[in-house]
């Protein structure tokens, strides 16, 4: 795995985030300690249900009311 000081990274970011799209982990350091790895983000499965959370995510029966205490901020 290899590893890539800041600096490098700042002169050859495009490329190495070609190589880490690539699948290759990139490892950046600083001072020869690892900081961070470049991986790619992974794109979510399968597709978005709408209405796929009702009756699991449950409201407050006060959700829009107003906090008795906020009166003094709303003017």
């Amino acid at each position: 795995m290899p590893t890539y000081n800041i600096s490098e990274l700042e002169a050859h970011l495009s490329s190495l985030v070609n190589r880490a799209l690539a699948g290759e982990e990139v490892i950046v350091a600083r001072d020869n300690r690892p900081l961070l790895k470049l991986v790619p983000i992974e794109s979510p499965s399968g597709r978005r249900m709408p209405g796929s959370a009702r009756d699991v995510v449950k409201f407050a029966d006060d959700f829009d009311s107003t906090p008795g205490d906020f009166a003094d901020y709303m003017g």
